[in-house]
């Protein structure tokens, strides 16, 4: 099992900045693709970032894109997410992700098959 924590959540007005922080623990894990998701009020979930963990490639959703970014620290085995010029519409519960590396697809939830519990961003115009 991989046990996934999420911090860095709160409160932003738009155009400001936060930082996501999502540590694991458990099992080995060290070439698992990490992703961000968020779900806002009566959407469905939906793909925010990703990086390999095995060579640190990264993706991201064309709604975030240049704005958030998706990082990693081996050595604290944790992995961040940088969100700047946020907007209201970012306003979501982000859920940080863990996927076997080669199985699936990194940009579809289900796939994913650890999660953490989640951390509220909520962006203010």
């Amino acid at each position: 099992q991989v046990q996934l924590v999420e911090s860095g959540g709160g409160l932003a007005q738009a155009g400001g900045s936060l930082r996501l922080s999502c540590a694991a623990s458990g099992r080995t894990f060290g070439t698992y693709t990490m992703g961000w998701f968020r779900q806002a009020p009566g959407k469905e979930r939906e793909f925010a970032a990703a990086i390999r963990w095995i060579d640190g490639n990264t993706y991201y959703a064309d709604s975030v894109k240049g704005r958030f970014t998706i990082s990693r620290d081996n050595a604290k085995n944790t992995v961040y997410l940088q969100m700047n010029s946020l907007k209201p519409e970012d306003t979501a519960v982000y859920y940080c992700a863990a996927k076997v590396p080669g199985y699936g697809d990194l940009y579809r939830s289900n796939d994913f098959a650890f999660w953490g519990q989640g951390t509220q961003v909520t962006v203010s115009s």
